[in-house]
C-alpha cells in the first residue's frame, strides 16, 4: 500500500509495481540517467538488485532466472549503448522464450532535442527484439506502463518487453499515489486446433511419424509425449537446443536432434511425418553449399499441432487420449562411472555424469567439448538442462547467475573457453552473491566450432593467417586465475581423475567454484 501523504517519484511507483507483480530482482548496470532507480532500492527492499560488471550479464542472468522462476526478473540498463550491449544475451531470450522486463533509463524527455552524445534510437533496438515496446512519458502513467509491460512480456508466448524510463519520469512525483498497484494480466495459452490434432492422429497410426518437441519441457510434459510414441510406434526428437529439459532418471528420453545439417538430415531421412509441438520446425543453423536449409524431407508432412504460444500441456493430454497411450514406461540404467587417465571430451562429460548431484541446474555452452554430454547424463540423478537457444555465445555463466538466484539449486556451468571470454565479468557477480554455482572452463585454446565449420562451409585455408583467427593459444591465457582474480576459488585439472576429485569438492564447498579444465587442442 503507497502512502497519500508523502510525494512518491516515478522511480519508486516503478519499483512498487514491480513488487506487487512478484518481480524481485533487478540485474543492473546503472548510470546517471538511473539514479533515482538506484536509489528507491533502498525504499523497496522487496526488489533485489544484483550488480553486473556488464550489460550482456545482467540479460543473461534475466534469461537464466525467467528460465528457472518461470517468471520474470527485471534488468536496469543504462540508454541506448546499455541495451546494446545487452542485445545478444536478449536474443538467446527471445528464442527461449521467456519472459524478461527491460528497464532501459533515458535522457529526460526535454533533453533528447540537444543530440546529447549518449542519444540513440532506442526504439530500433527494442523492435528487433520483437517483443513488447513502450517509452514511459509520465510519472503518474508509469505504473500502468509496467503492469502493461509485464503483460506483454507475458504473452502468450512469453516476450522480451522493454519499457524506456526517461529521467524526469523516474524523478518526477507523482500528483496522487495510488491505493494499489496495478497487477499485469496473463492470458492463458491458445487452444490447440482440432483439425490439425485430427490430423496428428492419423499421422502417428500411420506410421513413420516423429513427435519433434522443445521449449520448455519438464518431466509432465516429457511423459505424456513419450506415452504418444510408445503408442504409436512413433519416434521422440527434442530440438537441439531446447530453454530448459528436466533429465536423468525416472525421466522419460527423448532423442536429440543433432547440431550438424548434414547429420540432422540423415536423423529425419526416413519419417513420413513430424508433429511438432512447442517449438518450430526444424531447419539448419546455418546454410552450407549443396545442403538444404530445411532438416526434413521434402515430401515428409510437418504438422504444426502446438506452435509457441499454444497450450503444449492441453495439446499433450489431448493426444494422449485420441491415441489411447497406456502407461509411462521409462527405460533403466546406470550413470557412468568415475574415469581415470587422460582429459578427453568423452572423460569430461563421463566426470560430470558420475560426480552429478540430484536436481542440478546445468548451464550448457561446453560446445564442441560437450558432444559426449547428452549420452552419458542419461541415466544421472534428475537434473534440468539450460541451452544455447539463440546462438549468441556469452550465455552460460550469466545464465548460471539467474538460474542460482532463482531456485536456490546447485548450478553448473559448462563453459568453453572462447564463449566464456565474452562475458566473465559474471564471475564477480557469482563472487559478490556468494552463488553456488560450479564453473567448469573447457580450455582447448582456440575456437573449435569456428575450426570445423571452416570446413563444413568449404572456405579454403592454406597459411597462418587464417588460423590466427582461430586459435586462443598465442598467448595462453591462465583461466584460472582470470577467475581468482574477479573473485572465484579456481584451479586447474589436467586429467580425469583431478576433475572427478574438483567437481565433488566444489559440490560439497558453499559459493562458487572455477575449475578450468585443459583439453587437448583441436582442429578437427
Amino acid at each position: 500500500m503507497a502512502s497519500t501523504t508523502s510525494p512518491v517519484n516515478g522511480a519508486h511507483a516503478l519499483l512498487q509495481t514491480l513488487a506487487a507483480n512478484d518481480v524481485t530482482v533487478c540485474f543492473a548496470n546503472p548510470g546517471t540517467s538511473e539514479m533515482h532507480f538506484v536509489a528507491g532500492l533502498d525504499q523497496v527492499p522487496a526488489v533485489r538488485g544484483v550488480l553486473c560488471l556488464f550489460e550482456g550479464v545482467a540479460t543473461g542472468a534475466a534469461d537464466g532466472y525467467a528460465r528457472i522462476a518461470r517468471r520474470p526478473a527485471a534488468t536496469l540498463l543504462h540508454l541506448g549503448p546499455g541495451l546494446g550491449n545487452g542485445w545478444a544475451n536478449l536474443h538467446n531470450a527471445r528464442r527461449a522464450r521467456v519472459p524478461v522486463l527491460n528497464i532501459v533509463g533515458d535522457h529526460a524527455t526535454y533533453h533528447g532535442v540537444f543530440d546529447a552524445p549518449l542519444q540513440s534510437d532506442l526504439a530500433a533496438l527494442a523492435s528487433a527484439l520483437e517483443g513488447w515496446y513502450r517509452r514511459s512519458t509520465s510519472s503518474n502513467d508509469l505504473p500502468g506502463d509496467v503492469a502493461d509491460a509485464l503483460s506483454g512480456a507475458y504473452g502468450p508466448p512469453n516476450r522480451v518487453a522493454t519499457l524506456v524510463l526517461p529521467a524526469d519520469v523516474s524523478w518526477g512525483d507523482l500528483t496522487a499515489a495510488p491505493t494499489s498497484w496495478p497487477l499485469a494480466r496473463r492470458r492463458a495459452a491458445q487452444p490447440f486446433d482440432e483439425q490439425r490434432l485430427e490430423r496428428a492422429r492419423r499421422a502417428l497410426r500411420a506410421g513413420g511419424a516423429a513427435l519433434f518437441i522443445g521449449g520448455q519441457l519438464d518431466e509432465d510434459q516429457l511423459a505424456l509425449a513419450r506415452r504418444v510414441a510408445d503408442a504409436t510406434s512413433s519416434r521422440l526428437i527434442v530440438e537441439t537446443f531446447p530453454t530448459s529439459l528436466t533429465r536423468g532418471a525416472g525421466v522419460a528420453s527423448a532423442e536429440r536432434l543433432i547440431y550438424l545439417s548434414e547429420f540432422a538430415q540423415a536423423q529425419l531421412r526416413d519419417l513420413a511425418s513430424l508433429v511438432v509441438l512447442g517449438t518450430t520446425r526444424p531447419v539448419g543453423f546455418f546454410a552450407y553449399p549443396n545442403v538444404a536449409s530445411e532438416l526434413v524431407a521434402r515430401d515428409c508432412d510437418v504438422i504444426d499441432l502446438a506452435p509457441p504460444g499454444v497450450d503444449l500441456n492441453a495439446t499433450l493430454a489431448a493426444l494422449v487420449a485420441v491415441t489411447n497411450a497406456g502407461a509411462l514406461y521409462v527405460d533403466a540404467g546406470e550413470a557412468p562411472s568415475a574415469p581415470s587417465g587422460a582429459l578427453t571430451p568423452e572423460s569430461f562429460a563421463a566426470a560430470v555424469a558420475a560426480t552429478m548431484p540430484e536436481d542440478l541446474i546445468i548451464a550448457d555452452e561446453s560446445n564442441t567439448s560437450g558432444l559426449h554430454l547428452y549420452g552419458a547424463t542419461r541415466h544421472c540423478p534428475p537434473h534440468e538442462l539450460l541451452t544455447l537457444t539463440g546462438g549468441a555465445i556469452g550465455f552460460g555463466l550469466p545464465v548460471a547467475v539467474g538460474a542460482a538466484l532463482a531456485g536456490a539449486r546447485p548450478v553448473l556451468a559448462l563453459e568453453s573457453d572462447g564463449s566464456l571470454l565474452y562475458t566473465a565479468q559474471a564471475l564477480w557477480t557469482m563472487a559478490r552473491e556468494q552463488l553456488d554455482v560450479t564453473v567448469v572452463a573447457l580450455a582447448n585454446r582456440g575456437y573449435a566450432i569456428l575450426n570445423l565449420e571452416r570446413q563444413r562451409v568449404g572456405a579454403a585455408a592454406e597459411g597462418s593467417a587464417s588460423q590466427r583467427l582461430l586459435d586462443l593459444d598465442d598467448p595462453t591465457m591462465d583461466l584460472a586465475g582470470l577467475a581468482r582474480s574477479l573473485g572465484v576459488p579456481a584451479h586447474t585439472v589436467t586429467t580425469a581423475d583431478e576433475l572427478v576429485t574438483a567437481l565433488r569438492r566444489s559440490y560439497a564447498t558453499p559459493g562458487p567454484t572455477f575449475i578450468e579444465a585443459v583439453l587437448p587442442t583441436s582442429r578437427f
